[in-house]
């Protein structure tokens, strides 16, 4: 079987990133489907190997070529950018910071150039960001800048269920004034085109309600009929595969029982409370209209729990899997 090639980044040193890289190297579920090569600092990534106590072995390399691509052996790209006389596992740490970044960007490179198929990520400390000088808040951000894409798009797919997001980082208040014809538009078109480079080409994108029961026709709020209907009707004119307003008590279930190949939500909790119920550590974050393709743990660095050795690699496992399960189609 010829798996893609995925690289991983090992995520802020100081957090749960390089235990659950580790632990996702011996999981079958990530690993019969893909082959991953790590971007990180190899003697952080050999003290994550100790703690969590993984059969795996580390082979450091300068090129995605050198890979081995086998079984207990981890092929990783070292960046050397971690001086252990300054580090500790959960402190916010900007040495920890750049050499997140560092890491990010050497898979962006590779991605760009071709030489993996996809890359996805461990979680990343905006503090040690901060404290380290990068001028990005977050992953997202990063992407977009070193892939030249002003406005990443974001889906989150759990067990098949996909959500889109209209609005995310902004408050319930400020969400209410982005709840425009065009945005939505704008989304949908976007939305349909991001499934289509990920393969997904049949089935209904359902847009999701605002208000309770999509505002009973005007009873509880006049957004459905004023702004989303009539965004919904242009686009159906158009010749796009949509429905809407789909009330949002509703609609999550039934695009997650194949009615809808996918859900617009029209605000970060809507969509993150779909997901996340419905299976919180398989809730994958996949950043489409890049030219590469992206795909996260949507958990942060754990701090709390980082050298501990028992954090979960379930969404690792999972991200990798989704990145090889997209890459062929995405790539092609």
């Amino acid at each position: 079987m010829n798996k893609p090639l995925i690289a991983v980044t090992m995520g802020d040193p100081a957090g749960i990133g390089p235990e659950i890289v580790a632990r996702t190297l011996v999981e079958p579920e990530a690993m019969d489907v893909a082959d991953v090569v790590v971007t990180g600092d190899a003697r952080i990534m050999q003290k994550a190997i100790e703690i969590t106590k993984v059969p795996v072995k580390l082979n450091c390399i300068k090129s995605p070529k050198e890979c081995v691509r086998k079984p207990g052996i981890m092929d990783i790209i070292d960046m050397e950018n971690v001086d252990l006389a300054h580090f500790a596992y959960g402190k916010v740490n900007g040495m920890c910071g750049k050499a997140a970044y560092a890491y990010i960007a050497k898979a962006i490179e590779l991605a760009n150039a071709h030489e993996v198929a996809a890359v996805a990520t461990t979680p990343i400390n905006k503090e040690s960001l901060r404290a380290g000088g990068i001028p990005y808040i977050g992953h997202t951000e990063i992407f977009g800048a070193l892939t030249n894409t002003p406005d990443p798009l974001t889906m989150f797919e759990c067990k098949g269920l996909r959500v889109f997001f209209l609005t995310r980082h902004v408050s319930l208040l400020e969400m209410l004034g982005m709840i425009k014809k065009d945005r939505i538009k704008d989304y949908v078109r976007r939305c349909t085109e991001a499934l289509k480079k990920l393969g997904v080409t049949e089935g209904t994108m359902a847009v999701a309600g605002l208000n309770p029961h999509s505002g009973e026709h005007g009873l509880f709020g006049w957004d459905e009929v004023n702004v989303i209907a009539p965004a919904v009707k242009e686009l159906q004119d158009e010749g796009f595969n949509v429905a809407g307003p789909v009330p949002a008590d509703s609609v999550f279930h039934q695009a997650y029982i194949g009615k809808y190949n996918s859900v617009l939500s029209l605000y970060h909790d809507q969509g993150h409370i779909a997901t996340k119920t419905l299976d919180f550590e398989r809730t994958i974050s996949v950043t489409n209209g890049m030219p590469i393709l992206r795909t996260s743990v949507d958990h942060g660095t754990a701090f709390d729990i980082a050298g501990k050795g028992i954090a979960s690699a379930v969404s690792m496992a999972e991200a990798v899997r989704l990145a090889a399960q997209y890459a062929p189609a995405f790539n092609s």
